[in-house]
């Protein structure tokens, strides 16, 4: 039995959400996304990868999935919206680095759609690279998101039925990955002050895999701050929840904040540690 069309709504096509857009499009599904009040970068990405713009409550008649990939902080009150505008397709794939109980808030507030809790581990799948996208929920309708992405550039893996799940591997991760670049960065900025950065990162070169040698990708931290601090509090609680010390998430949490201003922003090593430093002129 053939399968009917499947309308995506994406919300909202930033760098990752406009790459999976694309390999949905690729695939010759509409997508359809919503340009009110987002930026000319946004539209500009949108239009890049050929998705169809409309109106909010044009996206939720139409649509049979809404696949949520926005900043990890707008995550329940984009979810409040799409349940306000009554959406009653088939299923709501979140899919931010947020905590296994907010997911379970999103799913509260849409009880007539099948949430599906998503995961990206990776990065954008543009220039030969394959994220995987973790699954969990109920059966028929994580087979559902598994079948739009079969031969694209998204690997996917279903981690069973517990909604949640997929949101803890995703944070269990990214713990680790992000609070070590806050780490990496603050022990880079300590040894430079005292005139053996080099030294440091001559040690650290005869250890494999250690971030400490990568000192470009400080500045990066720090242009994407303002996504990781709501990603890491939302691991502290994941980490409270089960029964273990949140302190060092919400330490990791409090320095990515000296970065706020440094949103997307390109900067040099030194610009980055100045603002870690709070040096003034560097706002």
């Amino acid at each position: 039995m053939t399968e009917p069309a499947t309308t995506v709504a994406l919300l909202h096509p930033g760098s990752m959400g406009a790459a999976f857009g694309a390999q949905l499009r690729a695939r010759g599904l509409t997508v359809l996304w919503c340009p009110d009040g987002r930026s000319d970068a946004t539209r500009e990405r949108a239009e890049r990868a050929g998705l169809e713009p409309a109106p909010f409550s044009r996206l939720m008649e139409r649509a049979d999935v809404v696949l949520s990939l926005c900043p990890p902080a707008a995550a329940e009150e984009l979810a409040a919206r799409v349940a306000a505008h009554g959406f009653a397709g088939r299923a709501y794939v979140e899919a931010n680095a947020i905590s296994p109980g907010r997911v379970k808030r999103i799913a509260a507030l849409l009880p007539r759609v099948e949430t599906v809790d998503a995961a990206v581990v990776g990065s954008p799948p543009v220039a030969g690279k394959h994220p995987t996208l973790y699954l969990s929920g109920e059966h028929g309708r994580t087979s559902e998101v598994e079948r739009l992405f079969a031969g694209t550039d998204i690997r996917t893996h279903d981690l069973g039925t517990e909604v949640g799940a997929a949101s803890a591997l995703k944070l269990s991760y990214s713990s680790y990955q992000k609070a070590s670049r806050v780490l990496a960065a603050l022990a880079y900025g300590a040894a430079q002050a005292h005139g053996v950065g080099d030294e440091l990162l001559s040690i650290a070169a005869g250890r494999a895999g250690s971030y400490l040698t990568e000192t470009d990708y400080i500045p990066k931290s720090a242009a994407r701050a303002w996504r990781w601090g709501p990603e890491l509090a939302d691991a502290a609680a994941l980490l409270s929840d089960a029964g273990l010390p949140e302190e060092l998430m919400l330490a990791a949490v409090s320095t990515l904040d000296r970065w706020d201003t440094a949103r997307d922003a390109t900067l040099t090593v030194e610009e980055a540690l100045a603002l870690l430093r709070g040096d003034p002129g560097h706002d």
